[in-house]
Parts: C-alpha cells; sequence; structure tokens
C-alpha cells in the first residue's frame, strides 16, 4: 500500500478552567480515540484566527470571547494498518483561549470529534493525549509526568 504523505496546517485552542481543559475524543483518523485540543485545519482563504473561532464553534459548540497567540508546534507522524497508510506533517497555531459561555458540546460534530468535556489536567496520561495537547500544556507550564 502506498504511503499518502499530507502536509496539515491548523489552529488549535487551550481552553483551561480551574485546573481542566476543554478536550474533544477524536473520531477517527490515526488519533481516533485519544483527547485533542479543539481545533483543525485552515480552509482557504481562511486566516488561523477565523480557523480558530470556528474550530471551537464546531467541536466545543462555544464561541470565543478571547485568544492568545501561544507558539506554533510541528510534529510528524507515520500511521499504518490495514486501511489507513499515512504520512502527516502536522503544523499547529496553538492559542490560549477565554470563552464567553463553558457550556460545552458533549454530543460528536458528525466528522473529527465525539464531543468535548473538561478534564482534570492532573488526571491525563501521556497515553491518553494528542502531541499537541501535551505541547500546549508544557507551554502553559503544566506538566504531565504518566
Amino acid at each position: 500500500m502506498e504511503v499518502n504523505k499530507k502536509t496539515r496546517i491548523g489552529a488549535y485552542g487551550l481552553i483551561i478552567r480551574e485546573n481542566k481543559i476543554a478536550l474533544i475524543k477524536k473520531a477517527r483518523g490515526g488519533y481516533k480515540g485519544l483527547l485533542d485540543i479543539p481545533g483543525g485545519g485552515i480552509e482557504h482563504g481562511e486566516s488561523p484566527e477565523e480557523t480558530l473561532i470556528r474550530e471551537i464553534k464546531e467541536e466545543a459548540g462555544a464561541d470565543v470571547l478571547n485568544y492568545e497567540l501561544l507558539d506554533v508546534k510541528s510534529n510528524r507522524i507515520v500511521w499504518h494498518d490495514e486501511t489507513f497508510n499515512e504520512d502527516l506533517h502536522q503544523i499547529g497555531i496553538l492559542y490560549k483561549v477565554e470563552l464567553k459561555d463553558y457550556n460545552l458540546k458533549k454530543s460528536g460534530d458528525g466528522l473529527d470529534s465525539d464531543g468535548c468535556d473538561f478534564y482534570d489536567i492532573d488526571k491525563l496520561s501521556k497515553n491518553d493525549i494528542t502531541p499537541f495537547t501535551l505541547e500546549g500544556l508544557e507551554l502553559l507550564g503544566y506538566k504531565i509526568s504518566k
């Protein structure tokens, strides 16, 4: 099976409240089943900030009040199984985000998310979260040791 090489540039929001972080459960792709920060790919003609606002609305069901650029991160991951053979170079523009209202959409979006909820940062494991989630938490000074 031929390897599908892709580069994806996206905007992602770290939403922290009372030592909890808003995360979506991935519904598909190589990170299926893992917890990830809300966000996604930049569409043609869209700014990173427009992407951030749109993706948080789609995946978390929430409106962005404020955002602050944290960093840009780059990850490369290769996934192989019987049906999925991909070499993905993922570039993530990470933001710290405040919401207008913290009532999150618990149901999936029918695409990438199986729902969004707040998770206690101290109870997260490296095995349960995506690389951008780990890197984002580290940018904010959190340590995920297990």
